[in-house]
Order: structure tokens, then C-alpha cells, then sequence
């Protein structure tokens, strides 16, 4: 037996979002500049940095948003 059979159906009244941007907020990115994006990515940081330190979620948008600055890096240098 698959180990998460077991709890199959137990939330089946629990509906996952969808994660899909609105095509108004992808229009929006695209129209930004490199220091306009990355202007957006450190104002989402100092708020996510107000959060508990032992916030897994806040930790691992840092970690996304960090990324972000790093492509964002290596987009404008090439």
C-alpha cells in the first residue's frame, strides 16, 4: 500500500488554489525594467524579513526571492 493511501479522501473537501498569475500582474512584470523588478524583489524582502525568523515560509521566499535576484543578475549582464 502507497503510504499516502491512508489519507486519501480524508481532506477531499479541501480544494487546492490554482497559482496562476493574473494576466494583468505577467503583463505588468514584463513591462518593468531590470531595476524596477529587482526594486519590487527587495521591497518583497523587507517585508518578508519582518516575519518570525523560524517562519518556514518566510525562509523559503527568501530563498525564492533570492533566487530571482541572481536570474535577474545574470539577465542584465548578458
Amino acid at each position: 500500500m502507497n503510504p499516502f493511501e491512508q489519507f486519501k479522501g480524508s481532506n477531499s473537501h479541501i480544494q487546492p488554489k490554482e497559482h496562476t498569475a493574473s494576466p494583468q500582474a505577467t503583463d505588468g512584470w514584463k513591462k518593468m525594467g531590470c531595476e524596477e523588478k529587482k526594486a519590487a524583489v527587495h521591497e518583497e524582502m523587507k517585508r518578508m524579513n519582518k516575519l518570525p525568523a523560524n517562519s518556514t515560509y518566510a525562509t523559503h521566499r527568501l530563498r525564492v526571492l533570492n533566487k530571482i535576484l541572481q536570474l535577474l543578475s545574470i539577465q542584465s549582464g548578458a
